[in-house]
């Protein structure tokens, strides 16, 4: 148990002891920073919402991701000026790079289109670039899509891989990429994503080809014998998780116009959310998050 809390650092040989925090990458440093957090910022959020809050607000927390969302934008400044010194007390920070207000929602578009303002702007959450986007009907739908970031960097990480196996036979290759994509598209393959799942198979499928090319010089894998191999091996892009209306079936509530991300140096990224029901369930029906409990 004391290695647990008091770790040992190895650095340029010498051997020391942190007086404070737990080790980058411990095993426990992820549910002491789930209780933490708790106390922390849990709890007062919730007083703060009861007695503070004069709109429909909502806080969703995964780890140490937050996402939180209002009604009204007077709410989002006066929480953020509140959460500063909350965090001060104790020895915490806010990030100036990671914080920010935006307005996003139902309503957000026409808004700025009437104010002589761009786009509403994107944010990040869990691996997730969220959107103000509309559906085939012209509806407002809020889509989301992988983030461009992760995507590169595990083709990258593909990349280097390949490299690595890449004398093994074409049987051994296949099996291996085909786990890959599947635990990809495991978590990516939701509602409105269907054009990056595509694009990440298809990277693939490229980066399989040209280290298959990379073996001989007389290259005999065409685009035509590519495609036959990816479809013997690769699964294809298919949409795994439904709806998320259709996952929760939540209580419907109105759009909130403001949301908050936040972030903070110890790696913490608070994002604020809105209360809309589309919204919520949205951020909630990402593979790995929890529901959301909507407040009012």
């Amino acid at each position: 148990m004391v290695r647990l809390f008091r770790p040992p650092i190895l650095e340029d040989g010498v051997v020391t002891v942190a007086d404070s925090g737990t080790g980058q990458g411990s095993v426990i440093s992820p549910l002491l920073g789930n209780v933490y957090l708790h106390y922390v910022f849990d709890l007062w959020a919730e007083r703060w919402r009861r007695q503070e809050a004069r709109g429909d607000m909502i806080i969703v927390r995964y780890a140490d991701d937050l996402v939180a969302g209002f009604e009204h934008e007077g709410d989002a400044r006066r929480l953020l000026d509140a959460m500063r010194e909350r965090l001060e007390a104790f020895s915490l920070s806010v990030h100036p790079d990671k914080t920010r207000l935006i307005e996003f929602g139902r309503h957000a578009a026409a808004d700025r289109k009437k104010r002589g303002a761009g786009r509403p702007e994107t944010f990040a959450f869990l691996g997730f670039t969220f959107i103000c986007g509309k559906s085939r009907r012209r509806a407002f739908q809020l889509q989301r899509k992988t983030r461009r970031d992760r995507m590169r960097a595990k083709l990258q990480e593909i990349k280097a891989e390949l490299r690595q196996r890449m004398h093994r036979t074409i049987s051994d290759q296949g099996r291996w990429l085909r786990q890959v994509v599947t635990g990809h598209f495991a978590y990516y393959a939701i509602p409105t994503n269907s054009r990056a799942l595509s694009a990440f198979r298809h990277y693939v499928a490229d980066l399989w080809r040209r280290t298959l090319r990379r073996r001989s010089q007389k290259d005999g894998f065409t685009w035509d014998r590519m495609t036959k191999l990816g479809n013997d091996w690769l699964p294809p892009p298919r949409i795994r998780h439904p709806w998320p209306d259709q996952r929760f079936c939540p209580e419907v509530l109105p759009t909130p116009p403001s949301i908050i991300q936040l972030g903070c140096v110890v790696r913490l990224m608070f994002v604020t959310r809105s209360t809309v029901t589309d919204f919520a369930t949205s951020l909630s029906a990402t593979p790995t998050s929890p529901r959301p409990t909507p407040t009012r």
